[in-house]
């Protein structure tokens, strides 16, 4: 089977509407047999590019079959740090949107990163990537990530304890899940402005 067909084989495999990077082929045979392959399977729009390295098969809306959707911009940033081994988390004014420390929503749709800051765009859709610290990025999704994450772009003085605890309402933790979370978060130095916060959110729960 040549390089082409093996490609070939692998593209109809994919899932459609999901980004996929071209590095997953570079194990079928010379890299530019592989870009050759790719490069005529989107000609053809068997697939389309997204990102630079990253396709996409396209997918029919169920409601009219004749026009295909690709891969989201949100899709494609995570396809490219899942590639590339980085840490991708909602930034910290999702966050603090999320648990009601601000009342505005995010208007760009912005990650945090240990990977390089980039932009992915698709059609109209713009997500930003922004490379930070290792210290904001930890717990990932977990319920303290997100806190964290609040936290470290909310003044203390805007958000006082009946706050704190309405956000761990809206994270869902018990009592001692919001005393173990207050614990985790107050042994962080880059939150020594929230010291005492979180010292009653800890002792009040």
């Amino acid at each position: 089977m040549s390089v082409a067909e093996k490609v070939h084989s692998r593209v109809n495999r994919m899932r459609r509407g999901i980004p996929f990077s071209i590095t997953g082929f570079y194990s079928l045979g010379s890299h530019t047999a592989v870009q050759k392959a790719i490069s005529r399977l989107a000609k053809e729009g068997a697939i389309e590019r997204v990102s630079k390295g990253f396709y996409v098969r396209p997918k029919p809306l169920p409601s009219l079959p004749s026009i295909k959707t690709t891969a989201s911009a949100e899709q494609v940033a995570r396809a490219w740090a899942r590639e590339r081994g980085y840490k991708l988390v909602s930034q910290g004014q999702e966050a603090a949107y999320r648990l009601g420390f601000q009342t505005q929503a995010p208007m760009k749709k912005v990650y945090w990163s240990n990977g390089p800051s980039r932009e992915f765009r698709v059609g109209n859709q713009v997500v930003e990537v922004r490379h930070v610290s290792d210290q904001k990025l930890r717990w990932a999704e977990e319920p303290e990530g997100t806190l964290l994450r609040g936290l470290l772009v909310t003044p203390p003085v805007s958000v006082g304890l009946p706050g704190l605890k309405k956000a761990a309402q809206r994270l869902s933790l018990t009592s001692c899940e919001t005393r173990n979370v207050a614990k985790k978060l107050r042994s962080l130095p880059v939150l020594n402005a929230w010291q005492s916060k979180l010292q009653q959110l800890e002792q009040s729960t």
